[in-house]
């Protein structure tokens, strides 16, 4: 049979990586650990490992930490692992399966990309620790364990539950109240359960004791008031604090203050008083990175919180009876996935801060004591560490480490003498390439608006002086791309994949383009940028723009992709710049930034209006792919999945008409029934195998 000769040149080049062990597969055959979570007392570790996408709990216990399977899921079903928790007593561990967490809307209802005739329903689990068999405790999301270790609260049809954590009898409702329970946490001594409640405009904080006693409201206000948290002796609360919806419409485009402020209250008497507000700032507004205000009430009668006042995501303590806050981490870097230790006394996080200059583009495991500036970084090095947890006896950080070529792994330290211990290398399979994997350098450059600019170059040995290179684009926005491995599935998938294309022969080259995190608020949080103008585009075509000025690049064989944000950019980059960018793949992009928005600008349910309403629309049109088919003529593959809880369907659906009316060159794939994630192991495979043959037929034919 005759073939196509582009073709055969793709399958040598396939099979030439095939034959180095470099394939998409094994680059990702590799398990990626997640939900690593500690007990508060003792030395339990506890963590979810998604094999291929076949998702387990696995355990493991001080001193010698050996990695135990608890669950036996066996099958690529798409149903994540999320919410695991340890009991106090060691003796349970509790965790929910099923759902989509990262999506946007419906994440606690059932996914279902096996095409199962009946779909798995999201339900609370539970586990002894020491071994046995996993009981379905209720349909639910979110779950505590009560301090007791004897019942979990969990959150089913926006309301609290409650069931006995040995599954022993059936759950039932703990008190009903109107709205929905969105954040809540039991006392110290668990005789009373603190939560929040979102009724709409406002949200309250509420005190539950019992079926006997009426509920206890916490100064109630024309406010939202949200993330309470008890302090150690179990009398008092603090909450954040934000103003309710409603006021007069204010400009759409221009970027204002969003004010918080952190509120402490005395249980019995209910009496609340303000103890810190942040600075109105644009800098000062409530935090957006991850775990927002990241709220603690910490010991010695400290309450620990996250602000991005001073330019940087960092942490402040300050005293619960009020007074100055103390910078608790000073310095160029942010702090995210911040955990208070189990004795109050420490913070632990991971930043990307370190003595190393390209720290910056890395995340480390940090700790800082809550009373004082003096954090420590615990990680140095040229890998990769997140998620720490201190294990309940103190002596032993967990934490997930990796490098450029080593996947992520559960890790320990022990604390005394900072010796450390991979967990579980032995389920790397030897078939994954490590050996093969390139390290990514750092590059950097300015956009046309003078802004500096940081990127991750993936250079392949061998081959052609000239080669074709690919623009890879991040999410999000709020994202930072690593010199490693990432510590989010989503993006360890996109990692593998620029592996994969460099061992292809392609340069690759990662943009972390404004809109990011990593770099300080105002790259963050810039001005004219997403709906307001899209500046973040000058960034990608300043990195296509670097690529065609280096020598070992063929400027004729730029190509860009990305998923979600990402993907919104690689249809602008084609829309407005197919004379520099040769071809692309869209995966799951936003492209008509006025849907969902119209309305309420244009026509809202009453009188007033925004005064910019119809400049903003303007603007918002002219930040859309959609405004530039007209000068789109690079070919693009459309990849969707048509179960997206992130980016409606329809976006792609739309634009693939628009272009097929341009007579654009349009190839399709559609992921029947997965999500914006591709919870099936199998889907993300497709996914990003499409994308690299894509690239081969369009840049490396002969």
């Amino acid at each position: 049979m005759k073939r196509p000769l582009f073709l055969l040149c793709a399958l040598a080049l396939v099979w030439e990586g095939m034959a180095q062990g470099v394939t998409y597969s094994s680059i990702k055959s590799a398990p990626f650990p997640n939900e690593l979570t500690a007990s508060a007392q003792g030395s339990k570790i506890a963590w979810a490992f998604n094999e291929e996408g076949k998702r387990n709990v696995y355990v493991a216990e001080g001193p010698d930490f050996k990695p135990r399977k608890l669950t036996n899921y066996t099958s690529d079903d798409g149903q994540e692992i999320t919410s695991l928790s340890i009991s106090n007593d060691g003796k349970w561990v509790v965790f929910v399966r099923g759902g989509d967490h990262g999506s946007n809307w419906e994440d606690g209802l059932p996914v279902n990309p096996a095409f199962s005739a009946v779909p798995y329903k999201v339900q609370v689990l539970s586990i002894p620790f020491a071994g046995g068999e996993a009981k379905s405790l209720s349909e639910g999301d979110a779950p505590a364990i009560h301090p007791k270790g004897t019942e979990v609260t969990f959150i089913k049809g926006n309301q609290l539950w409650t069931v006995p954590i040995d599954g022993s009898s059936l759950a039932k409702n703990l008190f009903t109240t109107r709205g929905s329970i969105n954040s809540f946490e039991w006392s110290p001594d668990g005789s009373k359960l603190v939560f929040s409640v979102g009724r709409g405009d406002h949200s309250f904080v509420g005190v539950y004791t019992n079926a006997d006693s009426p509920i206890q409201w916490i100064a109630p206000n024309f406010n939202h008031d949200t993330s309470p948290q008890w302090s150690p002796d179990g009398t008092r609360v603090t909450f954040i604090r934000t103003p309710g919806n409603g006021g007069a419409p204010d400009s759409v485009l221009t970027r204002r203050h969003r004010p918080w402020s952190i509120w402490t209250a005395d249980v019995k008497t209910g009496k609340a008083s303000q103890l810190w507000k942040a600075p109105t700032t644009i800098r000062g507004s409530y935090p957006t990175t991850q775990g927002t205000t990241n709220l603690h009430w910490a010991a010695g009668e400290r309450i620990t919180f996250l602000s991005y006042h001073d330019g940087w995501p960092h942490l402040y303590s300050i005293p619960s009876q009020g007074g100055a806050p103390l910078l608790l981490t000073p310095g160029n870097f942010m702090a995210e996935y911040i955990k208070l230790s189990p004795d109050g006394k420490w913070l632990v996080f991971c930043a990307n801060a370190g003595p190393d200059k390209l720290d910056l583009d890395r995340r480390h495991v940090v700790r800082v004591p809550v009373e004082k500036a003096a954090m420590e970084v615990l990680t140095p090095g040229s890998g990769n560490e997140w998620t720490p947890a201190v294990t309940g006896d103190g002596n032993t950080m967990a934490y997930i480490s990796a490098t450029a070529q080593r996947p992520p792994l559960p890790t320990v330290m022990t604390l005394s003498s900072k010796q450390v211990k991979v967990l579980a290398q032995d389920l790397v399979p030897a078939t994954f390439p490590e050996r093969s994997l390139v390290t990514p350098k750092k590059v950097t450059f300015n956009s046309s608006d003078g802004l500096f600019i940081h990127a991750d170059l993936f250079e392949p040995t061998g081959g052609a002086a000239k080669k074709p290179a690919i623009i890879y684009i991040h999410g999000g926005p709020p994202r930072q791309m690593l010199l490693g491995w990432h510590y989010s599935d989503y993006y360890s998938n996109a990692y593998a994949s620029n592996q994969y294309l460099a061992s292809l022969g392609f340069i690759v080259l990662s943009v972390n383009y404004r809109l990011g995190i990593g770099y300080g608020f105002d790259f963050h949080q810039p001005a004219n940028a997403g709906t307001s103008g899209a500046a973040e585009y000058l960034d990608i075509k300043a990195a296509g723009e670097w690529l065609a000025r280096q020598a070992n690049v063929d400027a004729s064989k730029i190509g860009v992709y990305g998923g979600s944000y990402g993907g919104y950019l690689v249809a602008m980059a084609l829309g407005k710049d197919s004379k520099l960018f040769a071809a692309g793949v869209d995966i799951h992009g936003v492209h008509d930034r006025t849907v969902e928005r119209t309305r309420n600008m244009i026509a809202p349910d009453k009188y007033e209006r925004a005064p910019d309403a119809v400049k903003a629309l303007e603007v918002g049109w002219e930040s859309s792919p959609t405004a530039y088919v007209d000068t789109w003529t690079s070919p693009v593959l459309m990849i969707h999945g048509d179960d997206d809880r992130n980016v409606r369907f329809n976006q792609s659906t739309d634009l693939v008409r628009r272009l097929d009316r341009k007579g654009v060159e349009v190839e399709t794939l559609v992921i029947v029934d997965d999500t914006h994630h591709w919870m099936k192991h199998a889907n993300a495979l497709t996914v990003y195998q499409a994308t690299a043959d894509y690239f081969v037929k369009k840049f490396m034919k002969k």
